[in-house]
């Protein structure tokens, strides 16, 4: 998030004079940018200090977890400028947030506060006072970096794809994934580990 905002929001300048047809293609470069960062196959947290209104709100959600110091301000402005969301905020707070708490959200326009969004589950973690929320989101990310990689990649794959369809095709998804994980060194690493040493003991090459 920088060191003091992540974003707040595209350039209305830049915006104002654009017509349907310039708005379609603009808008769908954003949702294919986005969507590639919600489709990184490693976990991804979003640290954010300042503003992340509009685009960054956006851009926030694409990542599995968000943390937000307590003098963040976070939401969808856009209604007050006549639009809404464009680059995927319709779509992806309602499935984090449910969708009644997602349309006054989106309705109102508010910039909420961090405290506010963890309560309603857009956060997961709130960081107060001289912590540096970048820092927390380091520390957490460490973890993850040492973490079976094929394993997380697929644990993500079958969420995310999952949420999108029926709980068959879910299910399929997730059957395919964990044969997948048996491809991987990672697995023979984790199960003769467990075996050997108990569990949690494991040291994963990410292969």
């Amino acid at each position: 998030g920088g060191g003091k905002h992540v974003a707040a929001g595209a350039d209305i300048k830049e915006m104002v004079e654009m017509n349907a047809v310039v708005v379609t293609k603009f808008v769908g470069r954003l949702q294919e940018s986005f969507s590639a960062v919600e489709n990184i196959p490693k976990p991804v947290i979003a640290a954010i200090n300042g503003f992340a209104l509009g685009g960054g709100c956006e851009l926030a959600m694409c990542a599995d977890w968000r943390y937000a110091h307590e003098d963040a301000k976070i939401g969808q402005p856009e209604i007050l400028l006549g639009i809404i969301p464009g680059a995927g905020g319709t779509q992806r707070m309602p499935r984090l947030i449910g969708p009644a708490k997602a349309k006054e959200m989106i309705y109102s326009g508010r910039f909420y506060g961090a405290q506010e969004c963890f309560e309603a589950g857009l956060v997961q973690k709130v960081v107060s006072g001289e912590e540096s929320v970048i820092a927390y989101a380091h520390k957490i990310a460490a973890k993850y970096a040492k973490g079976p990689a094929v394993a997380l990649a697929m644990a993500k794959k079958s969420i995310n794809k999952g949420m999108e369809c029926s709980i068959e095709e879910g299910l399929l998804i997730e059957a395919q994934s964990m044969s997948l994980c048996f491809a991987s060194d990672d697995q023979t690493i984790g199960m003769k580990t467990f075996l050997e040493e108990g569990p949690g003991k494991a040291k994963f090459t990410g292969k």
